[in-house]
């Protein structure tokens, strides 16, 4: 028997596993990017404006590491993408992440390829699925992401280019989780470990897009960015992530061939013989849990703010342009330029703060499915009371982000109009008033945990549909109608507009309702339903 014998099956199951959430993430980039790229060329029809815009913007460093740089000011197309390059290629590098392990590690710390491999399964075929789905989805990622340029009237080659660099620059991250899964025994450590190299990505090319250049060529998504589409694509620095993935992936076969099956190749360390006051109780658990990646979340939601609030005052100088201020006034506020860019900003923090409160409750279906909730439940924890800290865990886990974000964002706000304790205090409230939204979106996934766990799924579904359209909706000129189902549609545009205080208390008391219909479900339920 091969080691590659089953592959085949094992790939069939994968792509009926991702028959959801694959498709839907990917079709998502793809129509934003389209409709980002055609809105943008209504913002400047004239090339001066266009210029302006271009220059304005690799003038001012904090923006460029944000976001990146305008290599050609005078092309459109490279104008259209500047928020999407290296930001769309850190997402599709997350997304297979999460595929790989889901497919790799995941399987084996379940337990489920223990099973598989008691049957006619080689010792890499699940290895080798979960790349070809990889490859599959960076492939489709691709194909869709130039289609959807080239349609909305952008030159096909940088189109295609755009494509080719996200669809490597997952390629690559994909091989450095399946790197990985092999070293460690956990799926949460192994998507932390490649979560944490794709973060030092991201910050190597911001470091090098507004400082010493060759620091971007460290990083994959430098890599895309590199390619530069609607710039004079430079078509031979696609070679770099394919042969970076091409020898992450041989070594990770290596070291797959140097372990047993279900343990990791990191060794594990032991702990005090005698567990801590702490974790007497499931709130220590929990905290025990999940302390890291809260960390984790408040120290880029720090770095965040202290980014957005030195960008703010400086907005003007790259928004000379009557259709872009327009724009920018209508997503976000109605007083000042800053105070409308402050409003979108945080608005985009808030979605994604909504990440982590669904997290928690996804997290909990995914101990209940491992066999890890009954053990609790036979002692004198009841069910109300282990999803209770869950619930905990979600709403007061998702503030402290959020908190972080405003502080930072105020305090450097505050530095340079020189007015601190106003500028904290107003940004704080503009972090916070986003929490209501994202309480609605963890109540969605409360409600589906405990009445249809088997459709938790759907969470991430109803998630891309906030995004496209909740933030992309007034690009896209979707109806107000469709607008209004978005949570975040009905907070108030702070620090600009206090228009939609009074949907606040409502949105608060449909969490609740969804918080309770989801406990009640949990209560009747059987365990592993």
């Amino acid at each position: 028997m091969s080691t590659l014998t089953g592959t085949g099956a094992l790939f069939r199951l994968a792509l009926r596993r991702e028959r959801l959430r694959v498709p839907l993430w990917t079709l998502a980039c793809a129509a934003t990017t389209a409709g980002a790229a055609a809105a943008t060329a209504d913002l400047y029809p004239s090339q001066r404006e266009l210029t302006v815009f271009a220059e304005a913007v690799n003038a001012v460093p904090a923006l460029v590491a944000f976001y990146g740089r305008i290599y050609d000011p005078t092309s459109l197309g490279a104008a259209a993408v500047l928020k999407l390059t290296g930001f769309g290629a850190a997402l599709i590098a997350l997304l297979l992440i999460t595929t790989v392990v889901r497919h790799t590690r995941a399987e084996e710390e379940s337990g489920r390829l223990d099973l598989l491999g008691s049957g006619v399964v080689g010792r890499h075929a699940p290895l080798a699925a979960a790349l070809a789905v990889t490859v599959v989805t960076g492939v489709a990622v691709g194909i869709l992401t130039a289609g959807g340029l080239a349609v909305a009237g952008l030159p096909v080659a940088g189109s295609v280019a755009l494509g080719a660099g996200w669809m490597t620059a997952g390629w690559a991250f994909g091989a450095i989780a399946a790197v990985a899964a092999q070293l460690c025994r956990s799926a949460r450590l192994a998507t932390g470990i490649a979560g944490g190299v794709l973060g030092l990505a991201y910050l190597l090319r911001a470091i090098g897009d507004s400082g010493p250049e060759w620091l971007s060529w460290l990083s994959p998504i430098g890599w895309a960015q590199q390619i530069r589409p609607f710039a004079g694509e430079r078509w031979w620095v696609v070679a770099l992530p394919v042969a970076f993935a091409a020898v992450l992936l041989l070594v990770a076969v290596r070291l797959s061939d140097g372990r047993d099956l279900g343990a990791g190749l990191l060794a594990d360390r032991a702990g005090p013989a005698h567990a801590g006051r702490g974790l007497q109780g499931t709130t220590g658990l929990l905290w025990r849990l999940n302390r890291a990646g809260l960390l984790a979340w408040t120290a880029v939601y720090l770095v965040l703010g202290l980014v957005i609030g030195n960008l703010a005052n400086g907005i003007g100088k790259f928004l000379d342009n009557p259709r872009a201020e327009q724009l920018i006034l209508a997503l976000g506020g109605q007083k000042a330029l800053a105070d409308a860019f402050f409003a979108l900003e945080f608005g985009v923090a808030g979605i994604i703060a909504a990440v982590y409160a669904m997290s928690a409750l996804t997290h909990l279906h995914a101990e209940e499915e491992a066999l890890r909730t009954e053990p609790l439940l036979a002692t004198s924890v009841s069910r109300t009371r282990l999803l209770s800290g869950h619930l905990v865990l979600a709403t007061a886990g998702s503030a402290v982000p959020l908190l972080a974000a405003g502080l930072g964002a105020g305090f450097a706000s505050g530095l340079q109009s020189g007015n601190t304790g106003a500028e904290i205090g107003r940004l704080t409230a503009t972090a916070l008033v986003q929490l209501p939204a994202v309480w609605v979106l963890a109540g969605v996934a409360c409600a589906l945990f405990g009445l249809l766990p088997s459709r938790l799924g759907l969470v991430w579904v109803v998630l891309v549909a906030v995004v496209v359209v909740g933030e992309f909706g007034v690009l896209l000129g979707v109806p107000q109608v469709v607008l209004n189902l978005s949570p975040f549609t009905h907070l108030p545009s702070l620090p600009g507009s206090t228009e939609g205080m009074t949907s606040i208390p409502w949105l608060v008391l449909v969490a609740g309702a969804l918080f309770a219909a989801g406990v009640a479900g949990f209560r009747r339920r059987d365990i592993a339903a």
